[in-house]
């Protein structure tokens, strides 16, 4: 069956709650359909709507061989609190990439470094599904600005939802608060953006990425 035929109300989706568009997404999707995980509080929170509404939901993360301590520990305790299993797609360890390309990758061509620690792993996990779930939102870089909540994936032929498109950064923070899920220390630590050890420093928004770079994107989303 080609996926894009399936009937998705798009323009609809836009006036539905973060709750209702994930509710949507299992309801015409599922098994099909995988939550991208980041263990970033966006993730906290949509790891949390998903799996109450279904247990048994798809959930992967992107491992790069560099992301912090603190999130290892933060994917740790997501799947004891919910008993689950993250499915695993990594990118190259440093001494496979430094055997590659050089040491330090990620100073000398961030572009490729990206492409290859987390474009090329989202590619293998996204194939076989009919949808995924992501956890941007409109106001953390003027690059998201227009991310819809529901749309048509060109670049990986699928459909892509982003429940907490229109959300703001006080609206996560209440609802980690009013449900008491876990989030990534780094959070209070003045990181609002949680990437790969070498390019996340604290910042608001998206600063800390990249930071004294033009580069906003590791790919992932554009």
């Amino acid at each position: 069956m080609d996926v894009r035929s399936l009937t998705m109300p798009v323009e609809e989706a836009e006036v539905l709650s973060a709750e209702q568009v994930v509710e949507l997404v299992l309801e015409r999707l599922h098994p099909r359909v995988a939550l991208a995980c980041s263990f970033q509080k966006e993730e906290s929170v949509l790891l949390d709507m998903l799996l109450e509404r279904e247990p048994g939901a798809r959930v992967f993360a992107l491992d790069t061989h560099v992301l912090f301590p603190e999130t290892y520990a933060t994917w740790r305790t997501v799947e004891q609190r919910y008993g689950i299993e993250v499915e695993v797609f990594q990118g190259p360890s440093l001494g496979r990439q430094a055997a590659t390309h050089g040491d330090a990758l990620w100073e000398r061509d961030p572009e490729l470094c990206c492409a290859i620690r987390k474009v090329a792993p989202l590619g293998r996990a996204l194939a076989g599904l009919d949808g995924w779930i992501s956890g941007i939102r409109r106001d953390q870089s003027p690059t998201r600005a227009e991310t819809p909540k529901l749309a048509w994936d060109e670049r990986h032929e699928l459909w892509k939802a982003c429940p907490l498109a229109g959300w703001t950064d006080d609206d996560v923070w209440a609802y980690v608060r009013e449900r008491d899920v876990p989030v990534n220390p780094l959070h209070e630590r003045g990181y609002a953006s949680i990437g790969c050890t070498h390019c996340t420093r604290p910042g608001d928004g998206r600063d800390g990425r990249w930071a004294g770079s033009s580069k906003t994107e590791c790919g992932l989303h554009v």
